[in-house]
């Protein structure tokens, strides 16, 4: 009993260290004495010679490049703050281990940081504040992603995606920057008022305009219906005077008797024998 348990012990050990396991997800280097022998394993459990053989396992998953935000200058030399982050694969593990000290993934990261960092550096010596903000971000990108295709061959990484979280300016450029918004807006806004006030003035001028000539045509017109009114008028008071000349005078003196004494407090200083009493001294006007 005791040999069988030593026994499935000893094959125990011996399965343990010469089988390993491959997922789905994982690549696999085998090596013969520190010197890679084979690579290609599929997934699934596959044998190697104990002590001579060891296996490593790696990643096929997306891995994360997500440094802290870096500084770049601008065609303009002004700094520009930039959040990125890379989405990347072992695409060849055997160039993957011999690049990177023996399959690194920090160490590759590294490399991968200051290849994107050289890249952007570029990029962003060729543009202004204002293009990399709002207008050429998704060039820049897509420039950053053909230069790091070159990782293929010398990392055996490939760099699936590289996007910026945030593009932002130093406190001091920011400050500048809003200034000159400020400005470019009030003078805009500047420019506008005046043309409004100039069009107001326009407006004013034909409205006084045309209003002068509106109340001229009025006054125009009321006084040619006046005229014709007086002058309908006159040939009625012409007709009347000429039917009875006495009435008529009577009756023109009557009313200015009327108008004259109409308060209490009026005062006419005439002679007693004036033409105004003519009507008051004799009834028959004589």
């Amino acid at each position: 009993m005791l040999r069988i348990i030593i026994s499935v012990v000893l094959l125990a050990i011996v399965a343990y260290f010469s089988l390993f396991r491959v997922q789905e997800y994982e690549q696999a280097i085998v090596f013969r004495f520190k010197e890679i022998q084979r690579s290609d394993y599929k997934p699934g459990l596959h044998y190697m010679i104990p002590i001579i053989n060891t296996a490593q396992k790696f990643e096929t998953r997306l891995l994360n490049l997500d440094q802290e935000p870096q500084r770049f200058l601008t065609v303009e030399k002004k700094d520009v703050i930039v959040d990125y982050y890379a989405k990347w694969i072992i695409s060849d593990v055997e160039k993957f281990y011999v690049a990177t000290r023996g399959g690194d993934v920090q160490y590759a990261t590294g490399l991968l940081g200051q290849r994107i960092n050289r890249a952007l550096r570029d990029e962003f010596g060729k543009r202004t504040v204002q293009e990399v903000v709002a207008g050429e971000r998704g060039e820049i990108l897509d420039v950053v992603e053909t230069t790091t295709d070159q990782l293929r061959d010398e990392l055996g990484i490939t760099v699936v995606d590289v996007r910026t979280k945030r593009i932002d300016l130093p406190e001091e450029v920011s400050n500048s920057v809003y200034a000159r918004m400020r400005a470019e807006r009030t003078r805009v806004a500047k420019d506008f008022r005046a043309r409004g006030e100039e069009a107001a003035e326009r407006i004013r001028a034909n409205a006084d305009r045309e209003r002068e000539i509106i109340l001229a045509n009025a006054y125009k017109d009321a006084e040619t219906v006046r005229g014709e009114g007086d002058a309908s008028a006159t040939e009625i008071y012409a007709g009347a005077f000429g039917k009875d000349e006495e009435f008529y005078t009577l009756y023109r003196s009557l009313n200015a008797y009327r108008t004259s004494f109409s308060n209490n407090s009026d005062i006419l200083l005439l002679e007693p024998d004036s033409d105004f009493f003519r009507y008051f001294n004799n009834s028959q006007g004589e």
